[in-house]
This record gives C-alpha cells, sequence and structure tokens, in this order.
C-alpha cells in the first residue's frame, strides 16, 4: 500500500505539501495540487483514518443504538441514518439493543470507547445513568423517537399524542365504543406517552377506558398475542384492540385469527407505527405512520451541528393516520371533534425546529 512519502515522491514535492493538499488547505499552489492528486490517483493511496483521528481527535464516525433491529421501524431508521451520515462525510456503527438496558449500555460504552465523534440513542428505558453521565461529560448526543427526561440533549421525534387523538376519532366515527390498547413499556418514553394520549382522548369522548382494557406489552409479537387473548376471554370483550407498536400488531392479529374471529367483522384492530406489510395484509390494517426516514435524516443533522460546534435545538414533526379497511366502514356521518388541549412530553420543553448556524 502506497505512504505519503511515495505520493511526495511521484509528485516532486515535500510530505507537509501532500499533507495540505489532502486537507484542502489554500496556501498550496495549483500547480502542486494538481501533481499531488494525479499522484494520488495513479498510487491508490488511501490516507490512514486512524492516524488521522489521532492528530485531529476526531474519527468522522457516529454511534447508533436503536432498540430492536428486528422491528421494521428501526431497520428503516437505521437505514436513514446512516445514508445521511454518509452523505455528511460520516460512517455509523450501530448497535441493537434489544429492548435490553443493560446490552443498551454495553453498546454505549463500547462506542464511546471507539471514540466515536457523537451518538444517537433511542433508550431501552428512561433510568439510563450512563447516558446522562455521558450527556453532562458533554458528549454529543441525541435522542430520536424515545429520550430519557432530564438529560440536556435535543430529542427529534414524532408527535404521537395528535396521530392518537385523531385515530380514536376516526373510531368513534365508525360508532365503536369499547377501546383496549396494548400499551409498550412503562419504562420507555414512547410506552408511557402512548397510553397516556388514549386515555386523554377517551375521555375527550366520554369513552370508558377500564383497567382491563390496558395490558401493558413489551414491543415484541409475543406480548401482543397473549394481551389479546386476554381481552377476547373478558365477558364483554372490546370492538376494537389498539396496538401501540407493529410487532405487537402482528401478535393481537395472531391471536384474532386463532380464535376464528375476523378482522373487522368481529373486531377492528388498529396499530401505532406503520409499515409495508400493512398494506398486504387481510384486511389492509389502519395505522398511525411516523415520518421515520425524516426523523432519521433530522437526528443526523442535528447531531453534526453539536458535533461541529453549532447549536442544535429538538423537532417534533406531525404523525399522520391511515386509514384503511381494519377498522370498517362509517355507518353514520361524522360527529364534530372535540378539541383536545394536547401537552408536549416535559422533556425536551417546547421543541423547536433543528436550526443550523454558523459557530
Amino acid at each position: 500500500m502506497a505512504s505519503i512519502k511515495d505520493v511526495a515522491a511521484t509528485a516532486g514535492v515535500s510530505v507537509a505539501t501532500v499533507s495540505r493538499v489532502l486537507n484542502a488547505h489554500p496556501s498550496v499552489s495549483a500547480d502542486a495540487r494538481t501533481r499531488v492528486l494525479s499522484a494520488v490517483a495513479a498510487l491508490g493511496y488511501r490516507p490512514n483514518g486512524v492516524a488521522r483521528s489521532l492528530r485531529t481527535d476526531q474519527t468522522h464516525t457516529l454511534g447508533l443504538v436503536i432498540s430492536d433491529v428486528l422491528n421494521p421501524y428501526f431497520t428503516e431508521l437505521a437505514r436513514s441514518v446512516e445514508e445521511e451520515a454518509r452523505a455528511l462525510g460520516y460512517s455509523v456503527i450501530i448497535g441493537n439493543a434489544d429492548e435490553r438496558p443493560d446490552l443498551q449500555d454495553h453498546h454505549v460504552r463500547t462506542l464511546l470507547d471507539r471514540r466515536i465523534d457523537g451518538l444517537l440513542v433511542s433508550p431501552a428505558d428512561m433510568d439510563s445513568a450512563l447516558l446522562l453521565d455521558a450527556a453532562r461529560a458533554g458528549t454529543p448526543m441525541v435522542f430520536v423517537d424515545r429520550w430519557i427526561p432530564g438529560a440536556r440533549a435535543p430529542v427529534v421525534r414524532a408527535d404521537g399524542r395528535r396521530a392518537v387523538r385523531d385515530l380514536v376519532a376516526h373510531l368513534h366515527r365508525l360508532g365503536h365504543r369499547r377501546l383496549a390498547i396494548i400499551a409498550g413499556p412503562a419504562a420507555t418514553t414512547t410506552g408511557s406517552e402512548r397510553v397516556e394520549a388514549f386515555r386523554e382522548a377517551m375521555a375527550a369522548f366520554g369513552l370508558p377506558l377500564p383497567e382491563e382494557y390496558i395490558g401493558r406489552g413489551d414491543f415484541r409479537a409475543g406480548s401482543g398475542r397473549r394481551i389479546t387473548e386476554g381481552f377476547l376471554e373478558l365477558p364483554e370483550p372490546p370492538d376494537v384492540v389498539f396496538a401501540a407498536d407493529n410487532l405487537m400488531a402482528l401478535g393481537a392479529l395472531d391471536a384474532i385469527r386463532a380464535r376464528g374471529l375476523r378482522v373487522p367483522d368481529d373486531i377492528a384492530l388498529a396499530v401505532f407505527d406503520d409499515i409495508p406489510w400493512f398494506v398486504h395484509t387481510d384486511p389492509p390494517i389502519t395505522a398511525i405512520a411516523q415520518p421515520t426516514g425524516e426523523l432519521g435524516r433530522a437526528a443526523v443533522r442535528a447531531l453534526v451541528d453539536r458535533i461541529e460546534g453549532r447549536s442544535a435545538d429538538s423537532l417534533t414533526l406531525p404523525a399522520r393516520l391511515v386509514v384503511r379497511r381494519s377498522c370498517g366502514e362509517p355507518a353514520a356521518p361524522e360527529p364534530s371533534v372535540p378539541k383536545l388541549s394536547v401537552p408536549e412530553p416535559t422533556t425536551p420543553a417546547s421543541p423547536t425546529p433543528v436550526r443550523r448556524s454558523t459557530p
């Protein structure tokens, strides 16, 4: 493999001149720059990234810790993060927490030991002392989708509360009155927020939400299946099962079909987190769609802003309701929708669009 000395000898310049050309220093003459770049191409020279990182104290590498790589939402999120990072000149190392706080912290320690420039995290819980310490120590960090209250880092997320309100309004218009929810883990911000939003929307329409209609899952298909089986055993089963995650929705669909029931004739099904599969199920499933690609790209831009000394604020993007056939067709004119006062999450406060500014 050619060295920087080989490039200098071939171009007839000093090693320092080669270094200045490779770092786009303006003091190099056009002739020297042309000769150096020709020598680089002819020799197939590649700069030593490790040596450069030691000189500049930057690796141009981002760490991404996602909650579950098998969840299609996080797969798409990781893809958009990698694409945007590559466009901005950064590589990405991905760690899969598998919804386990201990595994999440293992990946965070490993990434910090590898001297990444910044960290993107969708936390598996809200109580990671390691992430709080890393944020306090000044590690450039951005939370995406989920966050840790109290951590001083921007959050890039979707507005789940308004989308859940829209869903309950839609179900009410269809004549459904007994709505149940398969919620996510209480230890995650999304698990807590979605069930709170569901309670608020149900109350706004004067609909009861008994405790037996609230099941606490783990964002996995097995929990969706188990909780739905419990709903179907009730003396008065719900009209609708709302799964607060796409994998739990697939488990719920399995449980419904195992009973020989049909969606939506016997029971309706809706889900938070739209995925391409839901278009192809029979019937297609009504879902709340998050702007996953936009979230990933915005999170990378916010993190790079922090790494490069610019300010970056939190960002909340709208989610939207995608109506399909899994909840039935309207049987009567649509009633007026009550206005809801929708609070923002306690962390971050008053999120605003990510802005880019000079240092």
